[in-house]
């Protein structure tokens, strides 16, 4: 049985389920593999930290929140893998074990966020603790992260719901929902409580190329969840918006600087260029965790390149797209800067500018 709160309901050939994103049971790490949705749906099992690094680098497991936990799981992996008797050196293993998870992807921050919150306790404690009670302390912290998520992700819906009309056109970007973290979501778990409030939403769901993880795993989420959408490409996203079509834009972050330049999946700079020049508001959702205030703007942060085959391997029709010699560049991630954000939703409130005044409030608690 996963430990914690309420996981989400999947309707999976006619059969309602009830499972995380990520969770760990029979002393393996559990992941919904996304690279496969929604055509079929599998949940594959990890036994050893370097294959968590391998997955999430792979994106079996994407989204922000989900890949901290993911990682924080793999952590607990490493723990057991090590044969180490004494706590010192069980600690030189998590160490190396954490070096390897938080190379898998360099963007997101909650990955790095998560390894290091529990590097933290296990260093705190080595020197009190038996190698076997440093193991369990550190899945103990793991399934911790992933339990506060879920709590978090709920907060800010209600917060995030607040800012929903009745009747709201909203355009999402990328995949922000319960597979995106441990359960429920950021953006798209905003939208998703307005709809348990009795609003009346409709979503236009950019398909987000090149890996479509809009049209592939947004769309099957809101299946699920009974709420009315349309996909739409990445390019028509403009068209709706200046023909007053869509009253919100949302999505979620990989990280946020400290001035609320926005990080996040390629794509989402041009859709808020075009929303501000619509004066259609303009939402981050994002928890605390994603927020890096050590980063003075959004030009520090790392921005992630993948496998140009990822976008020269698109086929229509059954037939490959591109030239066989062509060439490519797949950048992951852009920037939006924060003069072109309304606010920013956090488990703690919104957070409207200045943002490098409000953030710093919201995340410090002062």
């Amino acid at each position: 049985m996963i430990r914690g709160f309420c996981k989400t309901n999947l309707t999976i050939a006619g059969k309602i389920l009830c499972m995380r994103t990520v969770f760990w049971e029979d002393n393996q790490l559990k992941m919904i593999d996304q690279r496969i949705l929604p055509g079929r749906f599998e949940v594959v099992s990890f036994k050893d930290h370097a294959s968590v690094a391998r997955a999430i680098k792979d994106m079996v497991v994407r989204g922000a929140p989900a890949i901290g936990a993911a990682a924080a799981f793999g952590l607990a992996l490493a723990g057991y893998e090590s044969t180490a008797t004494s706590s010192r050196a069980l600690l030189n293993n998590l160490q190396a074990a954490s070096n390897t998870l938080k190379a898998a992807r360099p963007t997101a921050v909650n990955l790095a966020w998560a390894v290091d919150r529990v590097m933290w306790i296990a260093e705190k404690l080595k020197d009190e603790r038996s190698p076997d009670e440093l193991r369990h302390l550190v899945l103990d912290a793991a399934q911790r992260i992933a339990d506060e998520d879920v709590e978090i992700n709920k907060r800010m819906a209600e917060y995030g719901a607040l800012l929903i009309d009745d009747g709201d056109t909203i355009i999402h970007h990328c995949n922000t929902g319960a597979l995106a973290t441990v359960d429920w979501g950021t953006a798209l778990g905003v939208i998703r409580t307005a709809h348990e409030q009795g609003k009346h939403v409709h979503v236009l769901v950019d398909e987000t190329r090149p890996r479509l993880q809009g049209a592939r795993l947004t769309a099957w989420e809101l299946d699920q969840y009974g709420i009315p959408y349309e996909i739409i490409s990445d390019n028509m996203a403009g068209y709706f918006l200046r023909a007053g079509k869509a009253q919100k834009v949302l999505f979620g972050a990989d990280r946020v600087a400290a001035n609320g330049d926005v990080a996040n999946k390629i794509g989402t700079y041009m859709l808020a260029l075009a929303a501000h020049d619509n004066g259609v508001p303009v939402y981050s959702v994002v928890p605390t965790s994603t927020i890096d205030l050590s980063l003075e703007h959004g030009g520090l942060i790392p921005i992630e390149e993948r496998d140009p085959e990822e976008v020269l391997g698109i086929q229509f029709h059954g037939e490959r797209v591109a030239p066989v010699e062509a060439e490519a560049r797949n950048i992951a991630f852009d920037v939006t800067p924060n003069r072109l954000i309304t606010g920013i939703v956090t488990e703690n409130g919104v957070v409207y500018p200045p943002f490098e005044v409000n953030l710093k409030k919201t995340v410090l608690g002062k």
